[in-house]
C-alpha cells in the first residue's frame, strides 16, 4: 500500500471555485485506540459550506481537509483497537473541527465512533446518511422525544435533512406533516408524509391549526420558523432547529402554547449509527442520494449543493454523496437517485 494519500484541501475561505487544491500527503497511521479507514465515499454537507465560507474560520486553521460523513473499509488497526479487522465495512462520523476531515482516501478515527455499515447499503448510500440521520435522530428521539400518534411538521421535506426526518418519524409512529413546493409533493408522499403544504403558496398555519396543531416541529430551513412555529404549535409543543439563527428572533409567542425549544449541533457516536442501521434493516429508512460526484469534483459539489447550476445541473433532491474509491456504486435507490436528477 502507498505511504502517500490523495485529499482535497480548503486553501481559501470564499466562493467554492477558488477554495480548493488537491494535493498528495503522508497517510496516517491508526495510535492507541484508533482505526484507519479507506474512505469509500463520502458527502457534501451544510457544515461544510459554511466552513468554506469562513463561519468557523477562528476554529479552521488553513490549509485543512474538512467534511465529516465516511463510509469506508478499516485497513489497519492501532494498539488496543480489537472491535474490528482489517476488510471490515465500517460507517461513521468524524468529529467536526478536530483533526483531518474526510475529504481524503484515508482516515484515522477513534473506534468508539465507528458503526458497522448496514449490508443493505452500498458505501454512497451509507455515506449519503451518516451526518444527517444522525441529526435527525438525536433532534426527534433524544430532544424532542417524539411519541407514536403525535404530529410531526418537518420543514424542507425534499432536502438532504428533511428526507430522512420524514421517514424516521413515520418510524417513531408520527403523523408527518412537511412543507415543499408543490413539485415535490409526490416525492415526499413516497417517503411517508402524510401532509404535504407547498410553503410558497401562502399561510399554511390555519391548515395545521386546523388538524389539532403539530406537536413538534423540526426547522431545517432557518430564516423565521423559530418566530412563526408557535402559529402552529399545538400547546406543550417542541421546535427542533439544526440551523444556525444570526438575526434575533421574538419567541414572546412561544409563551402562549408553553412551547420548548431545542437546538442541535450533532456529536459523534456509534449509538445513533446502530439506531438508524436498524431502521435500514427493517427496511423503514433509505437515504435519497440525489447525486454522486467524485472527489475531484468537490468544487462542484460545492456549487450544487449552494443552489448554484454546473454544466445545466441544479441542486438535487436528497443528498450529493462524493465517490472517494471509484469501484463503489450505488446498491439501492437508483429510483430515489433518479428522482433528484
Amino acid at each position: 500500500m502507498s505511504s502517500s494519500m490523495r485529499v482535497i484541501e480548503l486553501v481559501r475561505f470564499g466562493d467554492p471555485e477558488a477554495a480548493f487544491a488537491a494535493r498528495e500527503v503522508p497517510r496516517p497511521a491508526p495510535g492507541p485506540g484508533q482505526v484507519l479507514v479507506r474512505v469509500m465515499a463520502t458527502s457534501v454537507n451544510p457544515l461544510d459550506l459554511q466552513t468554506r465560507r469562513g463561519d468557523y474560520r477562528d476554529q479552521v486553521a488553513l490549509p485543512a481537509v474538512i467534511g465529516n460523513d465516511v463510509s469506508g473499509v478499516v485497513v489497519e488497526t492501532g494498539p488496543g483497537a480489537d472491535g474490528f479487522e482489517p476488510g471490515d465495512e465500517v460507517w461513521y462520523l468524524a468529529p467536526m473541527f478536530a483533526g483531518q476531515g474526510t475529504y481524503a482516501e484515508f482516515h484515522v478515527v477513534d473506534e468508539a465512533l465507528v458503526a458497522r455499515k448496514p449490508a443493505a447499503l452500498s458505501h454512497i448510500e451509507a455515506a449519503g446518511l451518516v451526518l444527517v440521520g444522525m441529526t435527525v435522530w438525536e433532534a426527534l428521539v433524544e430532544r424532542a422525544g417524539v411519541r407514536p400518534g403525535e404530529r410531526v411538521l418537518v420543514h424542507g421535506g425534499a432536502g438532504g435533512v428533511g428526507s430522512v426526518a420524514v421517514q424516521i418519524a413515520g418510524a417513531l409512529g408520527a403523523e408527518v406533516i412537511t412543507t415543499a413546493r408543490t413539485r415535490d409533493h409526490e416525492f415526499v408522499t413516497e417517503l411517508g408524509a402524510d401532509t404535504a403544504i407547498d410553503f410558497s403558496a401562502g399561510d399554511y398555519a390555519p391548515q395545521i391549526r386546523a388538524m389539532g396543531g403539530a406537536h413538534v416541529v423540526l426547522d431545517t430551513v432557518g430564516r423565521d420558523t423559530l418566530s412563526r412555529s408557535p402559529e402552529v404549535l399545538a400547546d406543550r409543543g417542541r421546535v427542533v432547529s439544526i440551523v444556525d439563527t444570526p438575526e434575533p428572533q421574538n419567541l414572546l409567542a412561544a409563551w402562549g402554547v408553553n412551547a420548548t425549544y431545542h437546538f442541535v449541533f450533532v456529536s459523534p457516536g456509534r449509538a445513533k449509527l446502530d439506531a438508524l442501521g436498524r431502521l435500514v434493516d427493517q427496511g423503514r429508512l433509505r437515504p435519497v442520494i440525489g447525486a454522486v460526484l467524485p472527489l475531484a469534483d468537490i468544487t462542484q459539489a460545492h456549487v450544487l449543493l449552494e443552489g448554484g447550476s454546473v454544466e445545466g445541473r441544479s441542486r438535487p433532491r436528497g443528498k450529493i454523496a462524493i465517490a472517494v474509491h471509484p469501484l463503489d456504486r450505488p446498491t439501492h435507490g437508483a429510483g430515489a437517485a433518479g428522482r433528484g436528477e
